[in-house]
């Protein structure tokens, strides 16, 4: 049973939270003004929008030392949606390792809606999480929180493809946005 911990209570800190504790985990869900409060989990989900992270970074830096930290962010240009806000050789998971040396920064649930996770469905498919990073003990041990909760994982490699993650999910979002897919919709791995 593994200690994981989320930083945001939206709809998507929620769906991630009934995947974790539906895989008989513990979860400690925490509101992004809980500074206070010191975060338990060994890992630490951070389920919040792109431009929360530095001042996570900046109250928690300390806390996240050691721990497995998994960036869920999009970095796009929430104004206009229509260009991530990154440099193009670089991405969120990359400049949130960089601020991070001491914890291990995966990438993972940036692909998903929310409604995804909860329904555990893509359409006729089960809902898969792709998951980036360069601790493969790291990696294997959040893909047995997923697949617990009833969904699936797959190792998309290192850290190094979290950019090509977060641009597959700036298209997703953009395209539900736009209402050219549903918030119940999006991309499938069959």
């Amino acid at each position: 049973m593994a200690n994981v911990s989320i930083i945001g209570t939206g709809n998507m800190g929620q769906a991630i939270s009934s995947i974790v504790s539906a895989g008989g985990n513990n979860v400690e869900l925490l509101n992004t003004q809980d500074t206070d409060k010191v975060v338990t989990g060994d890992i630490v989900i951070l389920a919040v929008p792109y431009p929360a992270l530095q001042a996570i970074v900046e109250a928690r830096g300390e806390q996240l030392a050691g721990k497995v930290v998994v960036d869920i962010t999009n970095p796009l240009n929430f104004e206009t949606f229509d260009s991530l806000t990154v440099p193009a050789d670089s991405s969120a998971a990359a400049e949130l390792a960089a601020a991070l040396p001491q914890s291990k920064v995966l990438k993972a649930f940036n692909t998903n809606f929310a409604a995804t996770l909860s329904s555990h469905s893509l359409g006729a498919n089960t809902t898969t999480v792709l998951i980036a990073g360069d601790d493969a003990a790291a990696k294997a041990e959040l893909a047995g929180i997923i697949t617990a909760g009833g969904v699936k994982a797959l190792d998309a490699g290192a850290l190094s493809r979290a950019r090509e993650l977060e641009a597959m999910g700036f298209l997703q979002l953009t395209l539900a946005a736009a209402e050219k897919i549903q918030w119940t919709g999006g991309f499938a791995v069959v």
